[in-house]
């Protein structure tokens, strides 16, 4: 047994007792089955026969023990599908946050090669066939099993040769049903995947839907979206074909069963080797054969569907996570802020060109460094580095005189607070926004923090105040208001280190001022990077450092860097020029 398939029984440890009545129940089902053709036998047969005296009450008799065993019948049955479904439930409940769970663990390197849609898919489509694969997987097996291997018996029992004729056919039918099962697998992973390109563009039309009808382009999304959607629908017409195939030929041969078995079966009672009574049994024994092959041509299309599901489900929950904690971190605790760059280089990926090579940088506690240069030169990969969203590939980064690779990212991330250009606010309301910084803060705590944002005034203006419900990604708000909001959260954290990723370039004047005016009481005894754009935000920092290709090109106070006439003075003339 591999290990995706001992992973795949684990998930039925904590309903075990659920599972073995569901079993029992399935178990109960097929005993039942087998049992009306022989009480319908010992009527015919063993009753009708002679016809005794007693043959009345007899009748009455078994008719009562057949409707008692339809009853238990009927109540296995309702426990099988209603508590087995619910089974198959849980259990897809539980991989769907065993799922998203480890989505919170990987690192961005993941996600910059990956599309929401698809993990969507893998999310919810691929789960929910696993849970349909969970519940019916083990009690059609058990009844299929028992019903053919019961039914089989009685078969033999009655007519030895009509049984091995039946059973020559058998060998044909697996080998059929193997082959278009290959087929089936293939097409239906293509048709997972093409689901989650549809989702994926879906997700990418609707996230820009402003931009799409500011352009008007509406069409040539629609056009996206018609090419995906077709070849989703040509793996849905590959699949489907196959699944024809596959339970035609399948439907065709228990047909021809039954045709062999009335045929055979009537030249028998002519030959005087059955008898009518016999010939009923077995044709009801032939009906029960017949069930557990129905049941396994649409078992084999659950089981493709929650297989290809449950691939690649593990398929992303084997994905390790580039960047752990390792064994012996600590936590990361009484952060002063200093932070060191020693001979740092770092590139995305092993067959890319490195993006920065052999940083050196000091940044002394409670200091307010500014980072400048062209695009492209690593300014906000440099920042990402100190809360390790990506890991270094040489050198090291030290806060306090301790490698940020010995402490645990979640104390790392604690003390360090990031306020980027593209802000991200999540729907819901504005105290649920800013909240979000200590999700334990009281109200008169999350309005502190937005007063020292500078938001108090514009929220207070909003139809409901700090209830008021902002929409998806915060689409009520404008760039300046929403910004302001990242700032509060931000302040409700309280972290020692700050980074400022581009946070005013995107603003107007007017909307400039007021954020900067928050970044600088944000910024106040904090240590704190600023990536700009505007080097006019900027002239009041502490040091600036400048960044171009071959690394830092020069550094120090704004005054002293125009007195220099070098790259910082080239650039800040260029942009008083424009």
């Amino acid at each position: 047994m591999n290990s995706r398939s001992q992973k795949f029984l684990s998930y039925y440890k904590p309903y075990v007792g659920l599972l073995l009545a569901d079993l029992v129940c399935a178990f109960v089902v097929a005993g039942v089955t087998l049992a009306l053709p022989l009480c319908a036998r010992y009527i015919t047969k063993d009753i009708l026969e002679g016809v005794r005296a007693d043959a009345l009450p007899q009748i009455y008799a078994m008719g009562a023990l057949m409707i008692g065993l339809v009853a238990l019948y009927v109540l296995c049955e309702m426990f099988v599908d209603y508590r087995g479904h619910m089974m198959g439930a849980m259990i897809e409940s539980d991989m769907r946050s065993e799922l998203f769970a480890h989505f919170q663990k990987l690192s961005f390197n993941f996600y910059d090669e990956q599309k929401t849609g698809q993990l969507m898919t893998r999310l919810t489509n691929d789960t929910f066939w696993l849970s349909e694969l969970c519940h019916h997987g083990p009690e059609d097996f058990i009844i299929s099993v028992l019903k053919f291997i019961g039914a089989f018996i009685i078969l033999f029992h009655l007519n030895a040769q009509l049984t091995m004729i039946i059973i020559l056919f058998l060998p044909i039918m697996a080998g059929y049903a193997f082959y278009f099962n290959k087929r089936m697998n293939r097409a239906l992973r293509k048709s997972h995947d093409r689901v989650g390109d549809i989702n994926a563009q879906v997700e990418d039309t609707l996230a820009g839907i402003r931009v799409v009808k500011s352009f008007t382009n509406e069409e040539i999304e629609t056009r996206k979206f018609t090419r995906e959607n077709d070849r989703f629908l040509q793996s849905r017409k590959d699949g489907y074909l196959s699944e024809a195939y596959f339970s035609s030929g399948m439907s065709a041969s228990t047909q021809i069963i039954t045709i062999a078995v009335i045929v055979l079966g009537g030249a028998a009672i002519v030959n005087a080797a059955l008898d009518l009574p016999d010939l009923l049994t077995y044709s009801l024994c032939v009906g029960i054969l017949i069930d557990p092959i129905n049941r396994f041509i649409n078992f084999t299309r659950l089981y493709q569907e929650g297989i290809t599901g449950y691939n690649r489900f593990m398929d992303v929950l084997e994905v390790q996570p580039d960047i752990q904690d390792s064994p012996d971190a600590i936590a990361l605790t009484d952060v002063q802020g200093n932070i060191e760059f020693r001979d740092v280089s770092f590139k995305y990926r092993e067959d890319h060109s490195y993006v920065m090579k052999h940083i050196s940088l000091n940044i002394r506690a409670g200091e307010y460094v500014a980072l400048v240069g062209a695009s492209g030169v690593g300014k906000t990969t440099l920042c990402s580095l100190i809360p390790r969203f990506y890991e270094v590939n040489e050198g090291d980064i030290v806060i306090d005189g301790v490698d940020i690779r010995d402490v645990t990212l979640r104390s790392l991330r604690q003390n360090i607070g990031v306020v980027q250009q593209d802000v991200y606010l999540f729907a819901g309301t504005v105290a649920d926004n800013i909240r979000y910084g200590k999700l334990d803060a009281t109200d008169a705590e999350i309005v502190a923090a937005a007063k020292q944002a500078n938001a108090h005034d514009f929220i207070m203006a909003l139809p409901d105040g700090y209830q008021t419900d902002i929409g998806q990604r915060g689409v009520k708000l404008s760039g300046g208001q929403k910004q302001r909001l990242s700032i509060a959260r931000v302040f409700l954290k309280n972290p020692p280190i700050i980074i400022f990723d581009e946070a005013t370039s995107a603003l107007d004047n007017e909307s400039e001022r007021a954020v900067q005016a928050s970044m600088e009481s944000l910024a106040a005894h904090r240590t704190t990077l600023v990536i700009a754009h505007r080097l006019s935000t900027v002239r009041n920092a502490q040091r600036i450092v400048v960044l171009t290709d071959d690394g830092i090109k020069e550094q120090g106070t704004h005054a002293e860097l125009i007195a220099s006439e070098g790259t910082y003075a080239n650039l800040y003339n260029m942009q008083l020029r424009v």
